[in-house]
Parts: C-alpha cells; sequence; structure tokens
C-alpha cells in the first residue's frame, strides 16, 4: 500500500534510506519547512517587544501558536503553555521553579527505572538541594509494570512523581495515571514526560489530571529548539521564574523587580517565534493525518518489524511480545555483536537506526544490558523500510564472521 504521507517529506524523497529514528528526531514535512521559512521572510520581528505593525503581527503568530498547543492538549487555558527549548528544558525548570521551593528533608520524589536521563538528572539535583530523596518503581523484564509495585512505591512522603508517557527503550506505557492517583492523595504533583508520546496519540491533559507535561517540537516534526512545558495554572503561579532577563518582567528597580504574568514569567529573553510557527504548522499537519490513520499506520510497519525480527535466530528484541506494547520502539541485541556494530552495518545498507543506552542508562543497567540497538518507526515508514531493516539485520551475524 502507497503511503499517503510520504511524499511531504523532502528528505525522504531526497535521500535513499530508510530512516528509522523517529524517536531521537522526526522528519519533517514541506509545511513546517516552509512555514519557519515563511515567518523569517513576513513576520520577522522580535515578539512581545515593538509596538510597530510588524512585532505586533509577528507577536501575534506567537500567541496563535501557543493557543494552538492549547488545543492540542485540551490545557484549560492558553496561560497554561510556555514555550522552552525541548523537554529537558521544561522538567529542568519544574524541577528548579517547583522542587527546589517546595520540597524539605524528609520529602520524596518518586520516578520509574525507565526515564530518560532528562527525567532523572534534574530530580537527583533538587535531591542535593533540598534533602529530598529519590527512590524508583522498578519494573519488569519487558519493561511494564505491576501495579501492586508502582502503590506499594508510594508512600506518604512522596511530594512528586514523575514519569515517561511512552519508554524510549522497550515502548511501553508508563504508570503514569495510577502515579498520578497515588500522589495526589499526598497532595502532591505528577509530572509526565510525554516526550515519545505527543507524535503518536493523543493527549489531554484535563483527562490525564497531569499537573505538568513535557514535549519537544523536534520530535513531532517541528523544528529543533521549541519545546512546550504545560502546567496547571495555580502551581504556575506559585513558582518563582527558572531565568530572568528581557521580557519577563513588568518592571525592573536597582534593587528587585516585578515579574510579568503567565506565560511571560517563564520565557525570559528573545522567545523562538519561527520554531513557535513551525509547531504550529506540526500540530497542524498532525491534526490534518489524524492520530487514528498515524496509529493505524505505526502499528501495521511495527507488526511487520517485530515478527520479523522474532523470526531471526540470535536476535532478542527488548519489551513486550506484541507490536501493541511497543508504540513503535524497538530496541534488540544481535548475539555476539556490538550494538555499534551493528548500527554501522545496519548504515551501511542505507538504514538509519540508534545504538547505546539511548539516554536510559539505568534501565539498560536494570535489565543486565549494557547498550542496544533502537529501531523506531513513524507513520511516514513503509513496508519497504521495514524489509530493508530486517533484510540488513539477517546480514550482520554473516557479516561478522559469525555464521
Amino acid at each position: 500500500m502507497t503511503n499517503p504521507f510520504r511524499a511531504d517529506f523532502p528528505l525522504l524523497k531526497e535521500l535513499d534510506i530508510a530512516f528509522l529514528d523517529s524517536a531521537a528526531t522526526s522528519q519533517r514535512p514541506v509545511s513546517v519547512i516552509e512555514a519557519e521559512k515563511h515567518y523569517y521572510e513576513r513576520y520577522n520581528a522580535n515578539p512581545l517587544r515593538g509596538f510597530y505593525d510588524l512585532a505586533q503581527e509577528a507577536t501575534q503568530r506567537y500567541e496563535e501558536a501557543r493557543e494552538a498547543v492549547r488545543a492540542f492538549l485540551n490545557a484549560a487555558g492558553a496561560e497554561e503553555i510556555i514555550f522552552t527549548r525541548n523537554t529537558t528544558e521544561s522538567i529542568n525548570l519544574v524541577a528548579y521553579s517547583w522542587a527546589l521551593s517546595h520540597l524539605r528533608p524528609g520529602d520524596e520524589m518518586l520516578i520509574t527505572i525507565s526515564e530518560h536521563h532528562s527525567n532523572i538528572l534534574p530530580w537527583q539535583m533538587a535531591a542535593e538541594r533540598t534533602g529530598a530523596k529519590l527512590r524508583y518503581v522498578f519494573c519488569r523484564e519487558d519493561g511494564s509494570y505491576d501495579p501492586a509495585d508502582v502503590e506499594n512505591a508510594f508512600t506518604d512522603k512522596v511530594r512528586l512523581a514523575a514519569a515517561g508517557y511512552v519508554s524510549n527503550v522497550t515502548g511501553q506505557l508508563g504508570p503514569v495515571r495510577q502515579m498520578t492517583e497515588l500522589v495526589h492523595r499526598n497532595g502532591g504533583v505528577m509530572l509526565v514526560d510525554a516526550a515519545q508520546a505527543a507524535p503518536h496519540m493523543p493527549l489531554d491533559v484535563q483527562l490525564m489530571d497531569a499537573d505538568f507535561l513535557a514535549f519537544s517540537g523536534h520530535k513531532l516534526l517541528a523544528p529543533m529548539g521549541i519545546g512546550v512545558l504545560y502546567g496547571k495554572k495555580a502551581l504556575l503561579s506559585d513558582m518563582p521564574p527558572f531565568l530572568r532577563g528581557g521580557e519577563m518582567i513588568d518592571s525592573v528597580r536597582q534593587q528587585d523587580a516585578t515579574f510579568a504574568e503567565l506565560p511571560h514569567c517563564f520565557e525570559a529573553g528573545t522567545v523562538n517565534g519561527a520554531g513557535a510557527e513551525g509547531l504550529r504548522a506540526a500540530i497542524g499537519y498532525l491534526n490534518g493525518a489524524g492520530f487514528e490513520q498515524v496509529e493505524a499506520l505505526e502499528l501495521a510497519l511495527t507488526e511487520q518489524a517485530l515478527s520479523g525480527l522474532s523470526a531471526l535466530p540470535h536476535v532478542r528484541v527488548i519489551g513486550g511480545k506484541t507490536a501493541g506494547e511497543h508504540h513503535g520502539i524497538l530496541a534488540f541485541l544481535v548475539e555476539g555483536v556490538h550494538p555499534h556494530d551493528v548500527s554501522a552495518i545496519l548504515n551501511d545498507d542505507r538504514v538509519a537506526v540508534r545504538a547505546g543506552h539511548h539516554c536510559a542508562q539505568p534501565l539498560h543497567t536494570y535489565l543486565g544490558i549494557r547498550s542496544s540497538t533502537r529501531a523506531s518507526i513513524a507513520f511516514y515508514n513503509t513496508p519497504e523500510d521495514i524489509a530493508r531493516f530486517l533484510e540488513s539485520v539477517s546480514s550482520i551475524r554473516r557479516k561478522m564472521g559469525l555464521g
């Protein structure tokens, strides 16, 4: 079947490549590339800074992009949407602005062992600076979580919980809903890392009752350098600014300052107007494609890849047994071959995958694995991409002289 979206992605048209590294960064459709280009051609002024017409137009476009994100997440208000550089910066904003001002010695933070380093290191910092303790919930061998283990990990001292919606190694859903309910019993807050979820499935922060949610534009078809933090208004209003400087103030005096209202108090300096424009276009593209069709295409391709890998001797897939558990992410091992060599051989066959610990070293260590190779699928991939990938994987041990 012809992929109805493939032709919209210039790189995939120009290069002979099976791009299976979308969990690291997505490809961009021409509509997103053109939107960013058009911003510089038509609206290039510093948003929020000038009273002349062009600056006002740039400001309007920037705020319209914020509204597009609000609708995408079903947030209650646009003031709950903070633009950042990426998921990492969004989580750090919460760690510095909420955790440092709210946690005390004896408090606890609870996260899962599956987390990306971006959802570990900020909490390590918060523990060091506040005296709070960082604790973990541990997964099963396939990367899933036993609800009993999650509940048993909670104590009445847990003030913050954080989890990825989708693991970037196993593809398993994190125990987000259960952790949210449990931490709210303590009057604590829940942060959701949606970096791997936002490009692939609809998100509703009000339905999830998430206190904070973060994602990156560059994994969502948008330009690099634009990210989002959603936060409940009541929480954001009680947090000091993360960064201080231009455009996040109401007034400045010699010894003190009054800060701007939400959301601008968290957006210091010149903002990424072009990136926000690209993010709005990316959201428009995904809405036009429809998540139902996106999920169906990705599931079919994942089934093809998982079935093919499972049939190969000496290949072990990390995670669940069914395609629906992987959400387009397939980390695997080839017996006797280092993942870096696996990636190099695939590259020779014009297949792009990831090799290493995927910024999830604690999970690899817990599973007894030093590193792995990861193929990650998006709706713009084709059955031909997967076939090329499987053919290359099947040749690896022979090419390494292992028979």
